[in-house]
């Protein structure tokens, strides 16, 4: 017991050094884990700024729940588009005019043939005849870019000109 109180009192210096030294190394990890700490406290409260005493996992859920919301929403929003984009391919898309003079005494380009096609080249070539003593108009109907009756070279023009429409 006498050489171990020896040694210590002959290292004492030492060890007091390797003491302080010691110390100085806890003194700065300690200063260091503050710092993070208040790091990680400032990072902390930005995330949980507006909660007013609510929990994190109600504060989840509700912005869940909101995003369930906008999601069926966006479902709504496409199953309508589908809708209108149907009902769109139905209606008149291409629109064609051509302006003739059918007879020859007859001074300007007064008859006309128009066809009215909708996506699918259905729809309906629509021709009136001007003339001096009287004036026609008559409808022939279009199917898939076709019709069932005979065309004047008008109105397969016209037909031929809406079909050539995008």
């Amino acid at each position: 017991m006498q050489n171990i109180i020896g040694i210590i009192n002959n290292f004492q210096v030492y060890i007091i050094a390797a003491l302080f030294v010691l110390v100085v190394i806890l003194l700065i990890m300690v200063i260091t884990a503050f710092k993070s700490l208040n790091r990680l406290e400032g990072r902390y409260r930005k995330f949980m700024r507006g909660v007013d005493n609510k929990n994190l996992e109600e504060l989840i859920t509700g912005y869940l729940d909101k995003v369930d919301k906008v999601e069926k929403n966006s479902d709504d929003m496409k199953e309508i588009y589908k809708e209108l984009d149907t009902r769109l391919k139905g209606c008149i898309q291409k629109v064609s005019v051509v302006r003739y003079r059918a007879f020859e005494d007859v001074g300007s380009d007064l008859s006309f043939s128009i066809s009215l096609l909708d996506e699918n080249n259905d729809g309906v070539i629509i021709t009136g005849i001007y003339g001096r003593n009287e004036s026609t108009t008559y409808a022939k109907p279009v199917d898939r870019g076709i019709s069932r009756y005979d065309l004047s070279e008008e109105e397969k023009q016209v037909l031929q000109n809406s079909i050539n429409k995008v």
